[in-house]
């Protein structure tokens, strides 16, 4: 068992491109992935209590609550856990707020996986958010993808999001990204700044 794989949170503001590059990177290490939106889309299918609170969260672009996040999460770190010579694991839009932050550094010690961790922040204006979500809604017309729900989305990334980038700041672990590049640009920026 590798008691050190690569773990690596890919943050953004809606629209920044973060599926496409999550989609690059887990092909080229082969990490194991965990997307927490992908995560509350498939659970608000259950039509129990949480269910239908995340279904109201998500659709309202509120953030559904930690303890919530952190659960699904958990079930997946077991998983993960014991797959023999794990190269490491994809969190795709996370940690959001300060508490996930903090509880992910405690899970990773409590898998004894050293803390080889580095959030990728691919960075881009509000502006161009705005741009690139409008283009996204026409094609897929997500709910979260609404004029409304997007402004909100926006506001508690800076509320929410953006402590979470300064706490790794501090901690040397954050690595920042320019989004208004090509595909392939952001992408040969991460491998470059990551060291692979």
């Amino acid at each position: 068992m590798n008691n050190k794989p690569l773990i690596v949170c890919v943050l953004g503001k809606a629209g920044a491109g973060k599926g496409t590059q999550v989609s690059l990177i887990r092909e080229r290490l082969g990490l194991e992935y965990l997307g927490s939106g992908e995560m509350l889309r498939a659970r608000k299918q259950q039509a129990d209590f949480t269910g239908k609170k995340i279904a109201e969260c998500i659709d309202n672009g509120g953030l559904v609550l930690t303890p919530v996040i952190f659960s699904l999460w958990m079930k997946e770190l077991e998983r993960i856990k014991s797959i023999e010579n794990v190269k490491g694991i994809l969190f795709d839009g996370s940690p959001r707020k300060i508490l996930e932050a903090k509880l992910l550094d405690e899970a990773v010690s409590w898998y004894d996986w050293d803390n080889d961790l580095k959030v990728i922040l691919i960075d881009i204006s509000d502006e161009e958010a705005v741009k690139r979500i409008a283009e996204r809604a026409k094609i897929e017309g997500r709910e979260d993808d609404e004029v409304e729900a997007l402004k909100k989305r926006l506001g508690w990334f800076k509320d929410e999001v953006v402590p979470v980038l300064d706490y790794y700041e501090e901690k040397g672990k954050l690595v920042k990204i320019n989004g208004e590049q090509s595909v392939e640009e952001v992408y040969s920026e991460i491998i470059q700044k990551l060291g692979l």
